[in-house]
């Protein structure tokens, strides 16, 4: 989940409350200073390059994603129906994003570890594939309408690797694309993206379409020590206020859900 901190929100968005803006950046900023060591013991002890972007090679588990990138678009086809009634990111993460677009909508599988059942249930083949991901803890559909700039931002904690499978790409190509630690990539269809959302990063659309990535945080893969510090401290994150919050908006969006399409 990202933490927007030195840039400001996107032009025309709402920004949060004054006041809990400097108490999350004090917050932020704190836990940050404490677990800078942790950090940089997981990065010496990474079992893969600590790069921007990573070759996917280096990772088995995206093989059958790209193999079946056909049905779990035919599953996003059937998620797009509804996309007037999906939640736009920051509406799930609320306070662990200063990111507020009403454009960039999402439709959670798995939220730091916990599953959504109901969404699952919608798409089981795209569930069964990423279920299979070594260390999967967060997984959507990420859906970018035309226009839509992601500002600048990174990732709290060097413990995750990014993933993103191509799912929908309009053309021209060359205009969507992401910038991660000064290295410009583009999405193709079936093609995968890994990077490290540490560095800072932004997301544009600048096409006539919508853009839509599977996305998928993972577990780094570490040697010993960083192999138990990594997920101790993944785990604590997830009993914090601001990821507890977050899933309590993703269950209330599941009632709303419910209660308009079954």
């Amino acid at each position: 989940m990202d933490v927007t901190l030195t840039k400001p929100p996107v032009a025309g968005a709402a920004s949060p409350p004054r006041g809990l803006e400097a108490f999350r950046r004090k917050a932020y900023n704190t836990a940050m200073a404490v677990m800078r060591p942790l950090a940089d013991l997981v990065a010496r002890t990474s079992r893969v390059p600590t790069s921007p972007i990573l070759s996917a090679d280096d990772f088995p588990w995206v093989k059958p994603l790209e193999e079946s990138w056909l049905e779990i678009r035919r599953e996003l086809e059937g998620v797009l129906t509804y996309r007037d009634d999906l939640p736009a990111f920051h509406e799930i993460n609320g306070d662990a994003t200063t990111i507020r677009d009403d454009r960039w909508k999402s439709f959670f599988f798995y939220g730091f570890g916990k599953r959504s059942e109901p969404n699952c249930q919608r798409c089981p083949r795209t569930a069964e594939l990423i279920s299979r991901v070594p260390g999967m803890k967060t997984a959507f559909f990420s859906i970018l309408a035309p226009g839509v700039r992601i500002p600048p931002h990174r990732g709290p904690w060097k413990g995750f690797i990014r993933y993103h499978l191509g799912l929908i790409v309009p053309e021209p190509a060359d205009r969507v694309g992401i910038m991660v630690g000064g290295q410009e990539a583009h999405w193709r269809e079936g093609g995968s993206l890994v990077f490290d959302d540490t560095y800072e990063h932004h997301v544009w659309n600048e096409t006539s379409g919508t853009r839509v990535v599977l996305f998928l945080d993972v577990v780094r893969p570490c040697r010993f020590p960083g192999n138990l510090v990594n997920p101790a401290v993944i785990a604590v994150a997830g009993l914090t206020p601001f990821v507890q919050d977050s899933m309590r908006r993703h269950r209330a969006w599941e009632r709303r859900f419910a209660a308009t399409h079954g």
